[in-house]
């Protein structure tokens, strides 16, 4: 009886530590629902396999399972609650911060906007008290205010020949009335004239030119009425430099009969001779002096003729820019661009260096009326050397 009862004691206890075995093993192998599970489908769940492994123990397998299923669960909780909030705060910052950089760019543009006209506006007022100074002084010398007197100042219009008309050119069109003097960017101003008056066909489109550079320099000189430095130097050569030399030069003999072999020969006026050709009471009676030489009041008659508009060599890019807008033409066109015909103030020193202070004193006295008329200063450095 005892021993029976021993060993109903024995299958008993036996039975429990079986269950608790199995449950254990179970336990390791996922049979019960001890941790959230997730769909196999969507989750990092890889069913493991059971070893040998010491190491393998209920607790190693719990920590790897919560290593494979609580860790991607609460890392996809967070990217669904707080990755949309960060990314609509960002979005609204960005949108606040590009509103706010627009709005810097459109005071910046309107800033600038409004230094540009600034700038213009005071580029303009300076310009336009510049034009009144000259056309000032004109008035002045031409009223006989200054007590400047010179041939024609006070004659009629009517009264002026028609050959010292020549270099006026009108553009009837455009209401334009352009008075050239040779060298002092004559050239590009008759590009412009073409173009204005649309006078001039271009061989290559068939059409009248629309770009003043594109206009030849030959097509805007008309050599019928004038000699220009353009042509060859046997023009003055004959016209000019035999007068010349014959006169001032104590050249004995016969004189070359072309500029090449005269030059060849070194044969050719001096700056002296030239200034003395310009002195001498002869050449003003024998023709009128050469277009090149001659005063700009006998080429423009500022007395006769009232100009809007005077420009300068010395402020050619600035003039032209303010002439353009004046005649609201600057949207059709834009001033040729080129090197300027200046003459250089150690030129003029190496030039007037062997020329007498008394003949020095009579070429300004020559061309005086031009200085007081232009506003230019007397040119006491040459005078006084």
């Amino acid at each position: 009886m005892g021993t029976w009862r021993g060993l109903r004691v024995a299958f008993i206890v036996g039975s429990l530590f079986m269950i608790l075995v199995i449950i254990v093993y179970w336990d390791d192998v996922r049979g019960f629902n001890l941790y959230p599970l997730q769909d196999p489908k969507h989750s990092n769940f890889y069913p493991q396999t059971t070893t040998a492994d010491p190491s393998h123990s209920p607790s190693t397998s719990r920590a790897r399972t919560t290593s494979s299923s609580v860790v991607p669960t609460t890392t996809s909780i967070s990217s669904t609650t707080r990755v949309p909030e960060d990314t609509g705060g960002t979005a609204e910052k960005e949108e606040e911060k590009d509103k706010k950089k627009g709005k810097e760019t459109q005071e910046k543009r309107k800033e600038e906007t409004r230094e540009d006209e600034e700038k213009e506006t005071s580029r303009a007022s300076v310009d336009k008290r510049e034009q009144e100074a000259r056309k000032q002084s004109i008035m002045d010398v031409c009223s006989g205010k200054d007590t400047m007197e010179f041939p024609g100042r006070t004659r009629a219009f009517e009264q002026i020949p028609n050959r010292e008309l020549d270099h006026l050119i009108v553009d009837d069109t455009h209401q334009i009335i352009y008075c050239y003097v040779p060298k002092v960017a004559c050239t590009n101003w008759k590009r412009v004239m073409v173009v204005l008056s649309q006078s001039l066909i271009s061989p290559s489109s068939g059409k009248p030119y629309t770009d003043p550079e594109a206009v030849p320099p030959d097509l805007v000189h008309n050599s019928s009425l004038h000699l220009t430095f353009a042509k060859p130097n046997e023009d003055f050569y004959r016209q000019f430099g035999s007068v010349m030399l014959r006169r001032y030069g104590n050249v004995s003999g016969s004189l070359p009969e072309t500029a090449a072999e005269a030059f060849a020969a070194g044969i050719k006026p001096t700056f002296q001779q030239f200034i003395t050709y310009l002195l001498d009471p002869e050449t003003e009676k024998e023709s009128i002096f050469n277009e090149h030489w001659r005063q700009v009041y006998r080429l423009c008659h500022p007395c006769q003729v009232k100009y809007d508009f005077i420009g300068r060599l010395e402020t050619l890019e600035t003039d032209a820019e303010h002439l353009l807008k004046l005649l609201k033409v600057d949207h059709l066109l834009r001033f040729p661009s080129g090197a300027r015909n200046r003459t250089a103030a150690s030129w003029e020193r190496d030039w007037f260096a062997q020329i007498p202070i008394t003949m020095r004193k009579e070429l300004y006295e020559l061309y005086k009326p031009d200085f007081e008329l232009f506003g230019y200063p007397k040119p006491d450095s040459v005078l006084h050397q």
